[in-house]
């Protein structure tokens, strides 16, 4: 779109925390291959902003809740793909990332991919600036297919305030027929003060780790639908399992 040209330029200077870049986000100015926005929405000239801190919740889960009308990006179960975030970036000494797929809409989100401790910096940090921008997440093979997948980044900083950043992007899975998918259930915390408080890391990097060490197990299909369970199912059965990443 050429507006979101124009607003990149305009916005390029800003530092101001994080935000994903690619897949395309909702209503981000800082990707040029978006679908277009949906009707009476406006691009997020503050789309590196958290949604919540601690204290209180400024924007919905995903920071918005209307998706774009077509997938900002197509993925095939098995695959690989490249996740980067806007260069001009305050990574706040890196922290614990989380990158989660959603099959009902955005209200239920399972981990497909962790970067704990050192997300964006890639070990102990008291930068402002990351020396890692650019993730390769694995999908695994029995994702479930589904036109109107949300895929999620979501990050509890190290340094500053407390604060959670998430952002959603509308992506197509080309998938298993049937597939079932069982990971941990996405942890929200540092977002509004009925969620679990991470205190600031003050350079321990275990800070909050077990609370995503203790994040319940879910198994989810291609219709949105969802269980819980104690214990992931064994590998090998008719769903696949969430197998960490690095970082984790």
């Amino acid at each position: 779109m050429h507006i979101q040209s124009v607003l990149v330029s305009l916005f390029a200077v800003a530092s101001a925390h994080v935000s994903m870049r690619s897949p395309c986000v909702r209503y981000t100015p800082f990707c040029e291959t978006c679908p277009e926005l949906p009707a009476g929405q406006s691009l997020d000239e503050n789309i590196n902003a958290p949604i919540g801190t601690h204290d209180s919740i400024k924007q919905p889960l995903c920071k918005y809740t209307t998706p774009y009308g077509t997938p900002a990006a197509h993925w095939t179960a098995g695959s690989t793909v490249t996740v980067d975030f806007h260069p001009h970036a305050a990574v706040h000494g890196g922290g614990h990332c989380q990158f989660a797929l959603s099959y009902d809409g955005g209200n239920t989100f399972v981990v497909i991919h962790d970067e704990l401790r050192y997300c964006f910096t890639g070990g102990p940090s008291s930068s402002n600036t990351g020396s890692k921008l650019e993730y390769q997440i694995a999908l695994p093979s029995d994702l479930p297919s589904g036109d109107k997948v949300v895929f999620a980044w979501a990050w509890n900083n190290a340094i500053g305030n407390r604060e959670f950043y998430m952002n959603c992007a509308d992506v197509s899975i080309q998938g298993k027929a049937g597939g079932l998918f069982s990971g941990p259930q996405m942890l929200v915390a540092n977002y509004g003060p009925a969620t679990p408080f991470i205190p600031e890391f003050n350079g321990n990097y275990e800070t909050g780790i077990d609370l995503y060490n203790n994040r319940k197990t879910i198994t989810i299909n291609g219709s949105g639908a969802y269980s819980n369970s104690t214990a992931a199912p064994a590998t090998g059965g008719s769903g696949a399992t969430y197998s960490g990443g690095a970082g984790t």
